[in-house]
């Protein structure tokens, strides 16, 4: 019985060591040779940087995008260009955090760090300054000469909340004893300064007021559009633009980003960036700088979307 019971353990630990063993028809795997496997990685979250609609949609990713290029390579990182119609849904991505960076209007600054902390991140240069105006033009034919001789007409705002495209013009009219429901026969938006200085030129409207800045460059880089058109009036100087960011952004992001920009005219890549913008520089700016505005915000009041 003992022999019998020796013998079955023996037949199955031979069974177990064959079953091990390796195959003549497979190769012999080695542990030595073995490498460690490839865990992949998650992509790195590009930076989100939105830009208010100043200027048309193809124009500002024409103009912005050897920003994005440049702010890429420096923090190596992707960088996606944001869009949206008006100012006011580019302040609602940065205060839902749905953007790191933003470029955005002055009323919109002044809006969006009452309600929310938007801080300022930096400002552009331009000529030598951090400020910018209103322009009142008409089609270069008309006898207008100001805005007391728009009454009646037609008259093209910019967005909503823009301070030189509708803010300005609208305190304009209230001096003058009026508001633009009464002032003028009819009104519309453009959602960009661009197309507001179409507007005029080809006669779909008898004025508006546009960015001093976006004026500038688009009758430098059309001089035939130039042509068409005529400043009636300038206002005084705002704040420029600036470059903000949301309350929740990491310091040390906005501190990268930062510096960044304000390095640009010192890199043949960022200069080249710069001219696309026909800025000449990033610069710091102090909250003083938007006191012009919030007293203007205040003279006009509560304004309808």
């Amino acid at each position: 019985m003992r022999n019998q019971i020796f013998i079955l353990r023996f037949s199955i630990l031979l069974a177990l060591l064959s079953a091990c063993a390796p195959s003549s028809a497979g190769p012999l795997i080695r542990l030595s040779d073995l490498q460690p496997i490839e865990v992949p990685t998650s992509e790195v979250a590009p930076l989100r940087l939105a830009v208010a609609a100043v200027i048309s949609a193809q124009g500002t990713a024409e103009t912005y995008q050897p920003l994005l290029d440049y702010l890429s390579a420096k923090l190596g990182r992707p960088v996606e260009l944001v869009q949206r119609r008006t100012y006011a849904e580019i302040n609602q991505l940065i205060e839902d955090g749905e953007v790191d960076v933003a470029f955005v209007c002055t009323s919109a600054y002044v809006a969006g760090n009452d309600e929310f902390g938007m801080r300022l991140l930096a400002a552009p240069q331009v000529k030598g300054a951090t400020v910018y105006y209103s322009y009142l033009i008409v089609p270069s034919g008309s006898p207008a000469q100001g805005m007391a001789d728009l009454r009646g007409g037609v008259f093209a705002f910019t967005d909503p909340m823009s301070t030189t495209g509708r803010m300005y013009p609208t305190y304009l009219v209230q001096q003058l004893g009026s508001s633009p429901e009464r002032f003028f026969a009819r009104t519309f938006f453009t959602y960009s300064h661009d197309e507001a200085i179409r507007a005029v030129a080809s006669g779909l409207a008898d004025g508006a007021a546009v960015d001093s800045l976006v004026y500038d460059s688009v009758v430098s880089r059309d001089p035939a559009l130039g042509q068409k058109l005529r400043v009636i009036h300038q206002s005084p100087p705002f704040g420029i633009p600036p470059v903000v960011v949301g309350p929740e952004v990491r310091p040390q992001l906005a501190a990268q980003v930062a510096e960044a920009l304000m390095g640009m005219s010192e890199d043949p890549q960022g200069r080249a960036a710069l001219e696309a913008m026909q800025i000449e520089a990033f610069v710091p700016i102090a909250d003083s700088a938007y006191d012009s505005v919030r007293a203007l915000l205040t003279e006009v009041g509560d304004l309808q979307p």
